[in-house]
């Protein structure tokens, strides 16, 4: 499993997978939450992704980026 460089822990994820994560989180903030199992449905509703692999690495995406501290302005 690849690991980067600021945490080995974790590996990298694809741009395809950042960029689904992103664009839904932009047009549906409302739609996802910190638990995994509540973004997955919400990532099979909203998206047309046939792979359960591909779908679940994006609402993990999803989910540690809604866990993640936001930063302030």
């Amino acid at each position: 499993m690849p690991a980067t460089a600021q945490n080995p822990d974790m590996a990298i994820k694809p741009s395809y997978i950042k960029n689904v994560a992103k664009a839904l989180l932009e047009e549906y903030p409302e739609a996802f939450s910190t638990d995994f199992e509540h973004n997955k449905e919400g990532v099979e509703k909203l998206t047309n992704i046939d792979s359960k692999e591909v779908r679940n690495r994006v609402a993990g995406y999803v989910t540690r980026k809604k866990q993640a501290p936001q930063a302030s302005a």
